[in-house]
């Protein structure tokens, strides 16, 4: 979009996830704003619910009877013209236990046409690591979209941009050495679209309308206007594309409704249809008008490809919301005169792990990174709930230019508050990284980015020794991505000091911290835990490395000598075995762990693990409440539900699925700096809330 500034997925796991938990449990772990995340075995690839293929030897035998094309400026479906009313939901942010749920609500929304990404780096997290499961099973959605009577249109990339991390990059991309060209006819990058779609699109040639399948049109790249002017790689995209896909799948394009950006991003002609968005409060004929320039005669049916209902929101900003009557309005007046718009969003759903992105203002040091949430303010709420003014709004316009009577609207899914659940902190980080020596670290004369060690997220922490002067140090750090807290201590004095937080250097605010004095008799050492808050998806700022980018200044000298060690989380589509730094952290949860740790939670704001029991007698979808925490990862059963910050705001709550939990007793596992909290000391350390519905601006 374009920005300014082989069974159900979790339920197939759990026998492979029950052996790798402590007990039959759930457990989440949350990251303070001092305080470090998770690191449970997470996210595993989730089976799919169904067989990829196992519904086209039906669809196939309509053989080439059915038709999707364009002429005399109108859309036509088996010879009978079709006006797209569309909706983007995004497979990649809903469970494929909710996917035909969500789907249902789209179409008695009146939508006739879903509209997906296709995240590339979902599907190939580390480079040949292949994913089309759970998750990334997106083959079981074209599935449902057809059982449904739903058509697709499907945006391949290999750049998305859609609020996702990295714009839909495999971050391994970082780590090429010399650096490809992103997004450029560069023969590195090409050769790796190449191989990318050489797997991809055989797969979905098949599910293509014209093979009985839901797919009528597919997108290559998106928005390139905004971004370049390179002719030579679009047309080598849609070079690869007809390879694969045929001649007879519609190819299409999508840029902002200026001049400029329409003269970028297409190609002339009529072998790739050029469409538009604009803002929703724009009049849209205007831009319908420019569109029709760069198409061939007769090849221009209007078309909005992204309505937008909402918008993004990032963290420290308020919740966006936009007026139902107003996106109603707008949509009519495309739809009264036979235009066709695809609503971004119909339904958003969650950026699940680390997935979110970021976008950038004025320079690449005004980051601006995305919720977990991406609801968007969409008329399908994140939970899927649609009683709510934009639904219905946008229903009633919908209802007059279809011809058949719309489905009937589902009732909301019930939800469940689960009370109060006290933690008790199981390890601090300090604990269980040894500040001498490091299994698995890497030394560097000067710090290295995360990629360059394969890591592509979570954290990096980043050690060094330095002489501590009397009247205290000034530490510098010009690029650090994203948000590094430092610390302080003095471990040849006292082998159980635990160190010392001394501040935040953060990417949009990298001032310099000032060092305490810390009278040592030999060295001192400073380490620096590094989080990526998700990878830029929009503008020329886009290759975006994580971790310390640029020397370290101790007193305005370069600090050299460091040792580096990954400190990883997981996502959805990843089985990776847990980090051998951080597994006794899920061990002695008992009373002996509260014992030793209870007198110095109070005191001392390190980077921790909390744990806590949760017994659920009935399994409904549920929201978490951090109200009082202050930044962190949530994991629920191993299962990476997003990060929080309410401390910054605006999201408070996490949204938390039925499929994440199970009956019985569940382990609530978490990690968050004790001094944050407002409530009174526990010998099970602060509490977290379960609730049923949202409550927190």
């Amino acid at each position: 979009m374009t920005t300014t500034v082989k069974k159900s997925g979790i339920s197939g796991l759990r026998a492979m996830a029950k052996k790798r938990r402590l007990g039959t449990t759930i457990f989440m772990l949350l990251l303070a704003l001092l305080a470090f995340g998770s690191f449970a075995p997470a996210f595993a690839p989730l089976h799919s619910f169904s067989s990829s293929h196992s519904d086209l030897a039906t669809l196939n035998s309509v053989g080439n009877e059915r038709k999707f094309e364009i002429a005399d400026d109108m859309f036509w479906k088996d010879g009978k013209p079709f006006q797209i009313i569309g909706g983007d939901v995004h497979y990649f942010r809903v469970l494929p236990e909710y996917w035909e749920d969500r789907l249902l609500r789209a179409k008695a929304l009146g939508l006739n046409t879903i509209q997906t990404y296709v995240a590339w780096n979902l599907h190939e997290p580390r480079e040949g690591q292949l994913v089309f499961e759970g998750i990334a099973d997106i083959f079981s959605f074209l599935n449902l979209c057809q059982k449904l009577d739903l058509l697709v249109m499907l945006r391949v990339g290999p750049y998305i941009c859609a609020e996702w991390d990295f714009g839909g990059f495999p971050a391994w991309l970082l780590a090429i050495e010399p650096a490809v060209r992103l997004r450029s006819s560069d023969r590195a990058f090409i050769d790796l679209v190449e191989r990318w779609w050489g797997i991809l699109l055989p797969k979905i040639v098949s599910y293509a309308y014209k093979n009985g399948g839901p797919i009528m049109m597919v997108q290559i790249e998106n928005e390139f206007g905004s971004y370049g002017d390179d002719k030579a790689y679009l047309h080598h995209l849609a070079k690869i594309a007809r390879k694969h896909l045929g001649d007879d799948v519609i190819l299409y394009t999508t840029d902002g409704g200026s001049r400029e950006n329409l003269n970028k991003g297409t190609i002339p002609g009529d072998a790739v249809f050029s469409a538009v968005d604009f803002t929703t409060g724009d009049d849209p004929w205007p831009n319908f008008k420019l569109q029709k320039e760069f198409n061939a005669p007769g090849k221009s049916p209007p078309l909005s490809t992204e309505f937008y209902t909402g918008w993004l929101t990032h963290w420290g900003e308020l919740v966006a919301n936009t007026d139902a009557t107003v996106t109603a309005t707008y949509l009519e007046r495309i739809l009264s005169r036979n235009g066709s718009a695809v609503l971004y969003m119909a339904h958003g759903g969650t950026n699940f792990g680390f997935y979110s992105g970021a976008n950038t203002g004025a320079d690449e040091s005004d980051y601006k990174p995305d919720l977990t949430s991406y609801d968007y303010d969409a008329p399908i709420k994140e939970s899927g709930d649609i009683d709510n003014p934009k639904y219905q709004a946008l229903r009633r316009v919908i209802a007059k230019y279809t011809a058949a009577p719309l489905a009937s609207v589902p009732p909301n899914n019930e939800k469940k508050a689960y009370g109060l659940i006290k933690l008790q902190k199981t390890k601090s980080l300090f604990n269980i990284i040894d500040t001498k020596y490091f299994d698995g670290v890497t030394e560097s004369e000067d710090p290295l980015a995360m990629e360059s060690l394969g890591q592509m997220f979570g954290f990096m922490f980043y050690v060094s020794d330095y002489k501590a002067k009397a009247n205290g140090n000034l530490l510098f750090i010009p690029k650090v991505h994203d948000r590094g807290q430092v610390f302080i201590s003095c471990p040849s004095d006292n082998n159980e000091e635990i160190p010392k937080y001394v501040g935040t250097i953060a990417r949009w605010s990298n001032t310099p911290i000032r060092l305490p004095h810390t009278p040592c008799s030999s060295g001192s050492k400073i380490y620096i835990l590094v989080e990526n808050m998700g990878r830029i998806n929009y503008g020329q700022y886009i290759f975006d490395k994580k971790g310390i980018l640029s020397p370290v200044y101790l007193d305005g000298e370069p600090l050299h000598k460091w040792k580096m060690l990954p400190i990883p989380f997981h996502n959805l589509n990843e089985d990776q075995q847990i980090n051998s730094v951080i597994s006794d952290a899920y061990t002695n949860l008992g009373s002996s762990v509260r014992k030793n740790l209870k007198n110095r939670i109070n005191y001392h704001p390190e980077p921790a693990f909390y744990a806590g029991h949760l017994t659920v007698d009935e399994v409904k979808d549920t929201f978490l409440s951090f109200r009082g925490w202050s930044k962190g990862v949530a994991f629920i059963n191993g299962y990476n539900i997003g990060r929080f910050w309410p401390s910054f705001g605006p999201q408070c709550n996490l949204y938390v699925l039925a499929p994440f939990l199970h009956k019985g007793k569940n382990l609530l596992h978490e990690d968050v700096y004790r001094k944050q909290w407002k409530g009174g000391a526990s010998d099970f350390g602060p509490s977290i809330f379960w609730w049923s519905s949202v409550s927190c601006v």
